[in-house]
């Protein structure tokens, strides 16, 4: 194994989305000599972003607060909204709730905004490296001293190739880990410091998103429309989204979450179908489709956040869960997060006697509008798991309209791959095939998603045991991970013969990993592709 090369920090930065990015202005605002890295494994800052979205600009205001001088690229003030109710053939408009009201914000790409504020990082001093994964955290006598990144080259074989480079250790005084729902690394400190005990299980959804061209004469700038009921059953927590921005541009999406229970449901043909709605199809008439993507989102909330800090490193943003599920937003949050956690660092980077811990960002923490605002809501989400889509909208109602969420207990949440049912137990689901104009395929949907890996590296997604598949995922489940994965990476194949087997399409997997997430008996591991691997999302998305 060649030796290493290694670059000294101040803080490094694992991942420069809307935490990452706002911790190292944050930190750079109040240090101006303080030498702050952020990696990112995507091929430049936004490749990897995926989110609805529209932002409350809470925390921008905060950090930037003459951001509007200077804004994002294609960002619309939000406009009229609706929240529906759909049936099969028709759609009724309901109240729309408090969280959901959008007055003062801004519908955008997320990816935009992230090059925006990597842009801002870079004038101000902060190091950034894209197409730069880090694939592991350095851990000396049980403190976290930084990651190494940049690690290529490596045969399909696990061998080291013509091309091989050894990657860098970027060593810093604190880490702080800002890699969005269910990062690799994240999931592996869990385990080190036990960052996950004494709390409630993550629960999680799958976010689908495509974006479309429309006649101009159709696109109402600012337009934000939300709806739930059909096509899911009223056992399955889900939505959807249409928002206008620029002045062409629809963002479409849907999301479920990932504690369905029903073992034949396709979250991707659900999308899909959802397209078909009369209100829907209209909305898109005329219209082309421009880019795909797909991402997995926390949704556990507040009883559901682990432990934020560890001797040298801390949590920031979506890979701990921040995400306010009524209110469908989380940049807000994970980016006060990341302001929290560099204020800390910032003031323990001026004391050279400062522990490894910093203590101070969880308690900041507790005493922000993000917990707050957290608290206010945490029993909603569980109510649906709880009661379904009625229930919990009764539920919904009770906690926002008569507690104003002090209600004087808080609900729990469950494992969300338990949850699914076996094959035998559920009713299959008859999607209709797609007609490449309002509804598509996985293959060329994942063509619009830019997706690209080096073939000759060694799998990112892999079984824990291989001999686990044929009769877990199989015979009890029929294959569940072929329908939950957006991007066909999974196929089952075999079975006319008797002999099933899978098929593991790495090079299409455009990183949402619901499949660490889903997997009924937790056989999928999600590991880090070499840096630049996965999607290329641009701009709009």
């Amino acid at each position: 194994m060649s030796e290493r090369e290694s670059m000294e920090f101040d803080v490094l930065i694992v991942g420069a989305g809307p935490a990452g990015l706002a911790a190292a202005i944050r930190l750079k605002q109040l240090s101006p000599e303080a030498a702050v890295c952020v990696v990112e494994k995507g091929s430049e800052v936004g490749a990897h972003i995926l989110s609805g979205a529209v932002i409350e600009p809470r925390a921008l205001d905060e950090l930037l607060p003459d951001w509007r001088d200077d804004p994002p690229g294609l960002a619309t003030p939000a406009g009229e909204d609706s929240f529906m109710f759909l049936t099969e053939t028709k759609a009724y408009k309901l109240p729309t709730p408090p969280q959901m009201n959008n007055h003062g914000n801004y519908i955008v790409s997320l990816g935009n905004v992230c090059r925006w504020l990597g842009a801002k990082a870079e004038a101000l001093g902060v190091e950034i490296y894209p197409g730069f994964a880090a694939s592991e955290t350095i851990i000396e006598e049980g403190v976290v001293r930084g990651v190494v990144a940049g690690v290529m080259g490596i045969t399909r074989e696990g061998e080291e190739g013509p091309n091989y480079q050894p990657g860098m250790e970027l060593r810093a005084r604190y880490t702080l880990f800002g890699e969005g729902c269910r990062g690799s690394l994240t999931k592996r400190l869990h385990e080190t410091f036990g960052l996950r005990e004494g709390v409630q299980p993550q629960t999680y959804a799958l976010g689908i998103k495509e974006l479309w061209e429309i006649p101009k004469e159709r696109h109402t700038p600012g337009k934000v429309w939300h709806s739930v009921g059909w096509p899911l059953k009223s056992d399955t927590y889900g939505g959807a989204w249409l928002y206008m921005l620029g002045e062409n541009l629809v963002s479409i999406g849907f999301v479920v979450g990932l504690d369905y229970p029903n073992t034949w449901l396709s979250p991707f043909d659900e999308m899909q179908r959802f397209k078909t709605h009369p209100e829907v199809r209209k909305m898109l008439e005329g219209g082309k489709r421009i880019a795909y993507g797909a991402r997995a989102l926390n949704e556990g909330g507040l009883q559901s956040i682990p432990k934020l800090v560890f001797p040298g490193g801390a949590l920031i943003g979506d890979t701990a869960g921040f995400l306010n599920v009524p209110k469908i937003k989380g940049t807000h949050t994970a980016m006060k997060t990341g302001m929290l956690a560099a204020e800390a660092a910032a003031a323990a980077l001026a004391d050279e006697a400062a522990p490894p811990v910093l203590e101070s960002y969880p308690e900041a923490l507790r005493a922000s509008w993000v917990w707050e605002e957290l608290s206010s809501v945490r029993n909603i989400r569980p109510g649906f798991a709880k009661w379904g889509l009625y229930g919990g909208m009764v539920n919904a109602a009770l906690e926002t309209y008569l507690f104003r969420g002090k209600a004087p207990w808080t609900l729990p949440h469950h494992y969300d791959h338990k949850a699914t049912k076996p094959a035998a137990q559920s009713e299959k689901i008859a999607y209709p095939k797609p007609d490449g104009k309002l509804t598509f395929d996985r293959l060329s949907s994942v063509f619009l998603s830019n997706t690209n890996h080096e073939e000759d590296q060694p799998a990112h997604l892999k079984l824990k045991d291989p001999a686990k598949w044929r009769p877990v995922n199989w015979e009890t489940y029929r294959s569940p991970e072929s329908r939950y994965c957006p991007a066909a990476v999974y196929e089952a194949v075999g079975a006319e013969e008797g002999e099933p087997r899978l098929v593991i399409n790495a090079q299409n997997c455009v990183h949402c990993k619901t499949c660490d997430i889903k997997d009924p008996d937790q056989n999928i591991d999600w590991c880090t592709p070499e840096g630049a691997g996965g999607p290329n999302y641009i701009g709009g998305m």
